[in-house]
């Protein structure tokens, strides 16, 4: 409950914005035993989940800026985890895939991240985790809508493609 005098929208942020830390701290330990950043085991993840992706899909996934993906898929390639393409009808188009080794290493990897996030959040029961992630949706949503029109396209992707 918001204190007395405190503006509740403030509050929310400031409770969203903790929760949020909280549990990323997570996340972050659970993947940095394996030598990867936050960002690069996102390139990783958005690969094993959907197969081969143009670079561009997988920056809006992973909601960082084009040449910090760059940056992380450079990593990845040197480290034999990821390859590049070019697309076959538009040569424009880069395209990314996990490497065998990759694969495996995310096999082995995810397993073990997805138990560490259910820890992080089982404070929360299944079903309040269930109205938690309505409720987040319908945040999002809302707030993208108050945004410029670029803005809220942005956002729109991003609420797409957790779902």
């Amino acid at each position: 409950m918001a204190k007395t005098g405190v503006d509740a929208a403030l509050h929310l942020w400031v409770v969203l914005a903790r929760a949020f830390d909280a549990v990323d701290r997570h996340s972050r330990a659970s993947i940095a035993r394996f030598d990867l950043g936050s960002t690069e085991f996102g390139v990783l993840e958005v690969l094993y989940h959907k197969g081969e992706q143009p670079v561009c899909d997988v920056q809006r996934r992973i909601l960082v800026e084009s040449s910090s993906t760059t940056y992380v898929v450079d990593k990845l390639v040197k480290r034999g985890l990821v390859r590049r393409r070019q697309g076959r009808t538009d040569r424009r188009v880069v395209l990314l895939a996990l490497t065998p080794a990759g694969r495996r290493l995310i096999r082995q990897i995810f397993p073990r991240h997805a138990q560490a996030m259910r820890h992080a959040v089982a404070a929360l029961p299944a079903r309040a985790q269930a109205r938690a992630v309505r409720l987040l949706r319908a945040l999002g949503l809302g707030a993208a809508e108050r945004l410029e029109p670029r803005e809220a396209s942005d956002l729109q992707t991003l609420t797409e493609t957790e779902s």
